[in-house]
This record gives structure tokens, sequence and C-alpha cells, in this order.
């Protein structure tokens, strides 16, 4: 009976129960449902409860298509943290599960309620804590679990949270591969199933385990001194302890997780965002720089002189490496990288295989080539010992790797590999995605069309791919040329054709 009593309280317009420190928590930052709740015992007596939710209005816009992800409290809150944990239990069928959560302000809320909602349909936790994103891939795998969500928002800024979703052997759950499932199910009228025994949670810490994992990885020549950015977010938990067991030298800058990212959003994509980065790298005379995002799953590098190096060209530097040690494997990468990436593959004596944007797919493919390296135009980098997940850290150490064994500075080294001309990615709005692609289809049907990812018109010269976004209602284009002056003419001809670019 004591069990039962634990979890009386219904917040207005909710089905489930919640437990009284979720309760206590929503009264004390005024949630809006409290107001006049017959469980909150400062509510003005007499007025209406807080206006009910259904499951579908509260699950629409968040589900994207590799994981979930809103606005806090307005579009993710603890109410539909606790369903997504009762849904994603019981559609992975699973004994365990690991919960981990970044070091945004909202996650440890958020982390209870998901915990609290997997634990009452009888599934146990592995509560790995605060962490990043690799980390809770590695506990996935290492455990042996039946699968795992994280709770993060990635590299988007504070006001945002989600949860990221993988089944066991860190395979991931995306909308083509069980998301929708959990979507419908949280939508549902009917209640959980019941049961006789709540779920148990059991704390695990892997710290050490995790950094032995990573130093793996590691073969350093010799010493550099290593400016690392990890933007307040996850990876700063690990990046100290991590080099003291290499020969270089750390600059460091802004390690202190802290979910307000104050000094700038944990997005390195964004050259804003890795201003300070460049100007510390050019302050010390550090031989490179490492941006890492919130979460840590994705990676950047600046060179002595404080240039970005596209995200294509690591993949095509590392690719050389990987094909050292394995010649002949196959490389992975998605279809926005520049030639550079598929000429280096096949030079080293590779295969190189060309996937749709995404990791969902990147890390399928992976498995059906049994690839030992994959990358993307994104910063998001993919090991085959890693459980074939993405990891920024196994990536600088990767990184590093090439970098320490050669005498050329990392300019002197991507030089050769910047051969090409391109435009990076730009975004577009549409009110007609599907009409815009069939209309560019149509208008450059004279060019080798292709289909794995929007659209793709290849030329002897240039190319280019239009493609719906995965996690917003734009297009988004990449193109590239042989020249600089044939990419100015040709990228004038999409931007008449798209409409004028998304700042």
């Amino acid at each position: 009976m004591a069990e039962v009593q634990e979890y009386v309280a219904t917040c207005p317009g909710e089905r489930y129960a919640i437990s009284p420190a979720i309760c206590k928590a929503r009264r004390e930052r005024n949630y809006p449902r409290c107001r006049g709740c017959v469980f909150n015992p400062g509510a003005e007596s007499g007025e209406a409860a807080g206006t009910a939710v259904t499951p579908k209005e509260t699950t629409e816009g968040i589900f994207k298509a590799y994981d979930i992800r809103g606005t806090y409290p307005a579009e993710v809150d603890v109410a539909i943290a606790r369903r997504i944990g009762q849904a994603t239990a019981l559609y992975l069928k699973g004994h365990t599960l690991v919960v981990g959560h970044d070091p945004r302000v909202s996650s440890p809320e958020l982390a209870e309620a998901l915990i609290d909602g997997i634990l009452s349909v009888g599934t146990n936790v592995a509560d790995v804590g605060l962490c990043s994103t690799p980390f809770h891939y590695f506990a996935v795998g290492t455990l042996e679990c039946d699968g795992g969500i994280m709770v993060t928002a990635s590299h988007n800024p504070p006001q945002y949270n989600g949860f990221k979703i993988s089944r066991r052997k860190v395979v991931p759950v995306g909308s083509e591969s069980g998301l929708e499932e959990i979507r419908r199910m949280i939508e549902t009228d009917e209640p959980p199933p019941p049961v006789k025994k709540r779920g148990r949670r059991v704390p695990m810490a892997l710290k050490g385990r995790y950094l032995k994992h990573v130093l793996r990885f590691a073969r350093p020549g010799r010493a550099l001194k290593v400016a690392v950015d990890t933007s307040n977010g996850a990876a700063g938990l690990y990046i100290l302890d991590l080099f003291r067991e290499l020969p270089h030298e750390i600059v460091p800058l802004y390690l202190e997780p802290d979910g307000r990212f104050p000094h700038h959003d944990p997005n390195p994509m964004k050259d804003e965002n890795i201003a300070s980065l460049v100007d510390r790298v050019r302050d010390t005379a550090a031989d490179v720089g490492v941006a890492l995002d919130g979460d840590g799953d994705r990676m950047v590098l600046v060179t002595e002189e404080g240039k970005r190096v596209p995200n294509d060209i690591i993949t095509a530097l590392m690719a050389r490496e990987v094909l050292q040690e394995e010649p002949g494997a196959a490389i992975v990468y998605d279809l926005r990288s520049s030639w550079v990436v598929r000429e280096e593959i096949e030079a080293a004596g590779g295969r190189p295989i060309e996937e749709r944007v995404g990791h969902a797919f990147i890390k399928a493919t992976m498995r059906e080539y049994n690839a030992p390296f994959g990358g993307e135009l994104s910063g998001h980098f993919y090991f085959r010992d890693n459980f074939f997940a993405d990891s920024g850290l196994i990536a600088m150490v990767k990184a590093l790797n090439v970098l320490s064994h050669s005498d050329q500075s990392l300019s002197e080294l991507v030089k050769p590999l910047m051969r090409y001309y391109t435009t990076g990615e730009v975004n577009f709005r549409a009110a007609d995605q599907d009409g815009k692609l069939a209309f560019l289809e149509r208008h450059f049907s004279d060019g080798e069309i292709v289909h794995l990812d929007g659209v793709t018109v290849r030329y002897p010269d240039w190319w280019f791919n239009v493609r719906k976004s995965n996690t917003e209602p734009v297009l988004r284009l990449t193109m590239e040329a042989r020249t600089a002056e044939l990419l100015e003419s040709v990228k004038a001809r999409l931007f008449d054709l798209l409409g004028r670019p998304i700042a």
C-alpha cells in the first residue's frame, strides 16, 4: 500500500500519478497547472485547475528525426519527460535502461521525471547522472543494457532540452526506427499496464572505465600545445583527466560545465562561438584548437593560424590514418562532403561509402559494411570500436594522433585537401519544400541526379545538394565547384531559384 500511496498526486490534464518530489518541485516554480489544483496546498480556493493539456498537444513539434527536443518548460517539461520514460521502457521491453543528463539547468529535473516514468512501469534504471552523450553511449554498450535515454538538447541554446534514445548495442532510435511508435504510445489515452513492482534505480560510476576506453584510441607522437574549449558543456567533465594521460599541453577554455552556457552558445559550428578559441590559439601559440559542443558529441578543429578546418576535410585527414591501420576498409561519409573525401579514401586504398545525412543512417551503414570510421559535415565522427557511435573526445584524440605524427603544422597538412571551393551549408525557407525540390530537379535535368537525400545534381566541374532539414522547416543547400569563379556563378543561379538565405 505504501508504494501506491506515494504516487497519489495527479496534475490537471494528466492521467498518470506523480511523486511528491515532482509535485513539490512543480509548485516551487509555479508550474502553470498548479493554480487551483487540489494537490496544491497554496492554491487559491475556488479557482479552476490549470488548463488541461492532452498528450497529443504536448508532443506537437518536439519529435524530430533523431531525437525529442524543444524549449523548456513550454514544450518540454517534467510531465512529458515522465511519459517519455514510460513509453520508451514499454516500447523497448527492456529490463534496464541507462539514464544520463547534460549540465543544462533543467536537465536534473527532467531526468528525475524521466526516471520516475521508467520505474513506474517496472523497468530498472542504471543512473549515470551528469555526463556527456558519448559517455551515455559507452554506458549503454558497456553495461549491455536494453537501451538508454540521454537528457540533452545537444548544441542548442540553454532554453532548450530534450531526449536522445538508444536501444541495445547503442543502436539509435529515430523517426524511422521506433521514435514514432513511442510518440503514438504517449499520445494514446490508455494508461500503462499495471505492474506488481516498481523498477529499481542503481547509480553507476563509470568515469575511470570511460577514460581508459577513450585512451585506447590514442597513439601520440610529438607533444603538442592544444587549446580546448568545451563550451561549458559536458565534455569538460573529462578533459583534464584525459590530458593527464597524454603528452600534450592543454590550454583550457570554458571547461566548467554550466548549463547556462554563459560565454557562448554550445554550438561550435557557428563562427561566433569559436571566436574565443581562435583568440586563445593565437595568443598562446598553440599548435591546434579544439572545440566541443554542449553534449560532447561534435568536434571542430582550428589551425595554429586561427582558421576553422571544414569537418569534411577532417574526415579525409583522419580516414588516411584509419586506412593505414586497416587497409581496404570502408569509410562512410555524408553526401554533403567535398569530392576530396572520396578522393582521399580511394587514394589510401579504402572503400568510400556515401550516405544520407543523420547519425541513424551513418551508424546503420557503418554496421552494414563493418566500417571502422565515419564522418559528417556537422562535426560528428563515428568509430566502430566505440559501438559505431560518435564521440567528440575520441575524434579529438584521433586528430591529435595525425598531427603529432607529422612534422607539418595543421595548416600545412590541410592545405592540399582544400583544393575545391564550397558554400558550406546554407539555409532557405520554402513553403512547399517538396515542390521546390521537384522544381530544382526539372531545372537541372541535364545533370546527374541522385535522390539519396533530397536532390543532388552533379556536373563534371560542380555539384549541389538541396535537402529538407531533419530538425527545422527549411531547405539546406550545399554546393562545390572546382574554381572560385565557377562557384560564384552557380551560387548566384541557385540563390535566384531558392530566394534569400536565412541568416
